[in-house]
């Protein structure tokens, strides 16, 4: 007897409790949630007024060129040259041919950083966007 109360000492349970890993889940998603609509968003420029509706684009074809009153670019949140920016551009070109970019320039910034860019873009193909607010309705 005294031996087969020893075997029931020594079994080990095979389940896993995976509430505690459903949580951690949940919280992950939940941050993700919160957080990823703070990454999308771009510098904070003063953009000129203007401009209509845009037609229906899907976000993968978009890249996003941002250029601040001094005239540095952003190319995804980062700065670059306008060498970098062309040939990162142009390489995306390459691979989708639907590509458009959208340049976010200060109104009080540099504009031949931003005809640089539109030159560039247009040598190669590629199609743009000058990002606007929207006009004051009286």
């Amino acid at each position: 007897m005294r031996r087969f109360s020893q075997r029931n000492n020594l079994v080990t349970l095979s389940d896993i409790n995976i509430t505690p890993l459903l949580d951690l889940a949940f919280v992950l998603l939940i941050i993700f949630v919160i957080t990823t609509p703070l990454l999308e968003q771009g510098l904070d420029l003063n953009l000129p007024a203007g401009g209509k509706g845009d037609a229906v684009l899907v976000k993968e074809n978009i890249r996003q060129v941002d250029i601040t009153p001094d005239g540095r670019i952003f190319l995804a949140g980062k700065p670059k040259t306008l060498d970098q920016v062309e040939a990162e551009l142009v390489r995306e070109f390459r691979s989708n041919p639907k590509l458009t970019v959208f340049i976010r320039a200060d109104e009080n910034g540099k504009v031949g950083v931003m005809v640089g860019l539109f030159d560039r873009c247009q040598r190669n193909g590629i199609q743009i966007s000058i990002r606007t607010k929207e006009p004051n309705k009286k």
